[in-house]
């Protein structure tokens, strides 16, 4: 029996790393933009806490219902929103931007939503706030093998561009 318990996987659930790194304490005031991992933007919607202010804006209405239903499921508090639905937040509103998968929530050139998106992030971040992107990894394993997905290192270069040129 007590080599059971010594064998026995701790059942305790980690958070993604993603969320790890964004780095949201409480009582921040965060803004997200984009669709990524719909887990992954409820938990960091939680991070705020009771105290803090989330707030996810996506790009269309059925992802603004995917993040809404994940967030109820994670127990958060967040305000959920289609881009260019709502009010403009004011200048230094935010501590902290959590943009998911830059290129194709931002950098498209195909989609005029996605103008001047950067320019409106660089203004409701407060001074001395900070932007985190999250962006798809390169796959492993079978995955790599059978996928022939992008490597990360690109993905992170052509997001380093995007918001340089934004003047971040």
């Amino acid at each position: 029996d007590e080599m059971r318990m010594f064998l026995r996987k701790n059942r305790v659930e980690r958070d993604p790393l993603a969320v790890t790194m964004s780095g949201i304490r409480l009582g921040e005031r965060a803004l997200q933009i984009g669709e990524g991992d719909t887990r992954v933007m409820a938990l960091i919607a939680a991070r705020t806490g009771l105290t803090g202010r989330a707030v996810i804006v996506v790009l269309d209405d059925a992802a603004a219902s995917r993040v809404r239903r994940a967030v109820d499921n994670a127990g958060a508090l967040a305000e959920v929103g289609v881009v260019d639905r709502g009010d403009r937040p004011e200048d230094g509103a935010f501590d902290v931007i959590v943009v998911h998968d830059v290129q194709r929530t931002i950098a498209s050139p195909d989609n005029a939503v996605h103008a001047g998106w950067l320019q409106s992030s660089l203004r409701v971040l407060r001074g001395g706030g900070r932007i985190v992107t999250i962006e798809r990894g390169s796959p492993v394993g079978f995955r790599a093998w059978f996928g022939g997905a992008k490597g990360a290192q690109t993905g992170r270069d052509q997001s380093e561009a995007v918001l340089t040129s934004a003047g971040f």
